[in-house]
């Protein structure tokens, strides 16, 4: 049996939608189920479990912004990645979604070969919480030993520098929060700014001598290679 890429759930009031994205999704080797609403979407993500899931935001019953609160505010799918599909394709909607928790946004019309290209891009960022070593291509960073190897140079990162980029690395192309970052990175320990940030960055853009951290106005920042 052929083994499948990923398993996706799409959630979408539009039958015709459902089914042209099921069946490109499928062609190109994923596991697919459907839903029609937020409230059938968060059923399913009990008992099927999908890597990823594709969301409407415009839905009865239960719309996709309200959908995507619910499956962030569980801790069993932080690795959940969600993408939302809207006709929504203004700024102000975008950066909604990805303040909610979205990884990605892609507006409608949907063109399947875009489509199917932004989710190939969001399966390649999946890294494993329990990843002792995060790698890609001329960057290795180890989360044991706390050390980071870019082109083959050993980079010293003091503790904290490192804590954010390996928080950052974790979940390339997802973009995190400043709240968020100063929660997992300096947690209760003290009170710190935005600005300890943008420090902490660009510090770490000078060590590395590379810009792997890109910023997103307004929202935060999110790793890229």
């Amino acid at each position: 049996m052929e083994k499948k890429l990923g398993k996706v759930l799409v959630v979408d009031d539009e039958k015709d939608i459902l089914q042209i994205v099921k069946y490109n999704l499928e062609l190109h080797g994923y596991e697919v189920d459907t839903a029609e609403n937020g409230v059938d979407a968060i059923a399913k993500i009990k008992t099927y479990k999908p890597d990823l899931v594709l969301l409407d935001i415009m839905m009865p019953h239960k719309d996709g912004i309200q959908t995507c609160i619910e499956i962030r505010a569980n801790p069993e799918y932080d690795d959940t990645l969600i993408i939302f599909l809207t006709a929504l394709s203004d700024e102000k909607s975008e950066i909604r979604g990805l303040e909610l928790g979205a990884d990605d946004y892609i507006a409608k019309p949907i063109k399947p070969k875009l489509l199917v290209s932004r989710v190939h891009s969001a399966f390649r960022r999946i890294v494993k919480d329990d990843s002792k070593v995060i790698l890609f291509p001329d960057l290795e960073i180890n989360r044991e030993k706390f050390n980071v190897i870019h082109k083959g140079v050993e980079v010293q990162l003091p503790r904290k520098e490192f804590e954010l980029f390996s928080l950052l690395a974790s979940k390339p192309g997802r973009v995190f929060l400043r709240n968020e970052i100063l929660d997992k990175v300096w947690g209760n320990e003290v009170i710190v700014g935005d600005r300890t940030i943008d420090v902490h960055i660009r510090k770490i853009r000078q060590k590395l001598n590379a810009d792997f951290i890109t910023t997103v106005k307004g929202v935060g920042y999110k790793f890229e290679v």
